[in-house]
């Protein structure tokens, strides 16, 4: 590069196009880069993987071992509205400086390796970790495990959290395909902690193949509770009376037993007492997962973007009990299974406002209305329709739309993908609502 971009939003505009592919599976160019850099961790790394619930679990661990006083980095991908989001030092998103910074490293070692967006941002707040001092570092897997940038990185404890059908075109179209891509971040000797209650046998059968200390729910360790609280059982811990984490849905335990699988690996380099468990459990926040906002209509937002993440947001719609009327907020990349997240939820959904993203991937608002309509979703023209699908350009004007309908004690879900949240978010926070 010539000359260097001087603000952020500069860097990631060049970056988009730097690479001939989006996505480029493989390791070798990152590993190269990451070898000219000299990235190393002399703390312990929890990698996260997992088809639905690596963002959960990762802020459960970030939320517990700050409240526990350690310095703590943590990576995810995507953002919702700022690039910055993506990485995190004591809690506190990384500054546009400190990214201009790490992209300059980045630039200056990589010779003539080229590289995807991804792998070069990741490089690049890889880098800024590697700097800051940290107690622990948590890295969320962009896509899949195995040839994921991010596991160009030896975890000490490497978690997957659910095995299910997504990203077909790179991972296979099976749970078993799947669950060995994603069983890529696991590491010989090193604890392999899966949170799936049904394991794919390829996954387990990886590492036993590679000699990991594998953990599996239900027989390394487990949970149970009642309404009020819940309990933890491990090889060798056991911690009772925990508070439910304040992330909301039916699969947060899962989750939750996971990442105390993880502290259970580590307690001796990074001890936490039972106090710190249950704050950090109860003040973890992490925005789009089942996320309930206050006021009326009830607003939920939900990433949710496949068939598994679908059935879980209809399952905690159905516990939310009775809305006279919910209206959807969707939007979807094409490349996702669409028909699969509307047979879980065309029967929880009276009125679909369904909307184009600002993305080529994306699907348009006409395809999503066409597939409602092969589901068997029957709309109604009435004035007082029970049934309606009304088509947009934008999530944002999709939920003025639906804010406008719905009265104060129905409720408004946006899913289907990180762009229909962030419109929504987006449109909240300039004034619309």
């Amino acid at each position: 590069m010539q000359n260097h971009p001087t603000t952020l939003a500069d860097w990631l505009h060049v970056l988009e196009s730097m690479h001939p592919k989006a996505i480029d599976m493989g390791l070798e160019r990152v590993a190269r880069v990451k070898s000219s850099l000299d990235i190393h961790f002399d703390c312990p790394v929890i990698i996260v993987g997992g088809t639905n619930g690596k963002g959960s679990t990762c802020a459960m661990l970030e939320s517990i071992l700050l409240n526990a006083g350690y310095r703590v980095g943590l990576y995810t991908s995507p953002h919702l509205l700022h690039f910055n989001e993506r990485g995190r030092i004591c809690g506190e998103p990384v500054s546009d400086d400190a990214l201009i910074a790490g992209f300059e490293s980045v630039e200056a070692k990589r010779g003539g390796t080229s590289l995807t967006y991804f792998e070069f941002t990741t490089l690049a707040i890889l880098q800024l970790f590697a700097e800051a001092k940290l107690d622990a570092v948590i890295l969320e897997v962009g896509l899949g495990g195995r040839l994921d940038a991010v596991n160009v990185i030896d975890a000490d404890v490497a978690i997957v959290t659910s095995v299910d059908i997504d990203h077909t075109d790179y991972l296979g179209s099976t749970r078993e395909e799947i669950g060995f891509e994603k069983a890529g971040i696991f590491r010989p000797g090193r604890a392999a902690i899966c949170s799936d209650p049904v394991p794919p046998k390829s996954l387990i059968k990886h590492a036993e193949t590679i000699g990991a200390d594998l953990w599996l729910l239900g027989r390394d360790f487990n949970y149970s509770g009642d309404k009020q609280q819940w309990n933890y059982g491990g090889r060798n811990q056991r911690r009772n009376a925990l508070g439910y984490p304040s992330l909301r849905g039916a699969n947060q335990l899962l989750n939750a037993s996971a990442v105390l699988a993880a502290l259970e690996v580590l307690r001796q380099r990074l001890p936490v007492g039972a106090q710190e468990v249950r704050s950090g459990m109860v003040l973890v926040d992490l925005p789009g997962r089942f996320q309930v906002l206050p006021g009326r209509p009830t607003v939920i937002l939900d990433v949710a973007h496949n068939p598994h993440a679908a059935a879980a947001l209809a399952q905690n719609l159905e516990n939310m009990g009775f809305h006279p009327y919910t209206y959807a907020i969707f939007g979807a990349m094409h490349d996702k299974d669409i028909d699969g997240m509307i047979a879980h939820l065309k029967d929880r959904v009276d009125h679909w406002c369904v909307t184009d993203l600002p993305l080529p991937r994306a699907a348009t608002a006409a395809q999503l209305r066409e597939k409602l309509l092969n589901a068997g979703i029957v709309p109604q023209n009435e004035p007082n329709a029970e049934c309606t699908i009304e088509v947009f350009d934008s999530p944002a004007n999709a939920f003025l739309n639906a804010q406008s309908r719905a009265g104060e004690n129905d409720r408004i879900v946006v899913f289907g993908s990180f762009l229909t949240v962030a419109g929504v978010m987006e449109a909240r926070k300039s004034g619309y609502h």
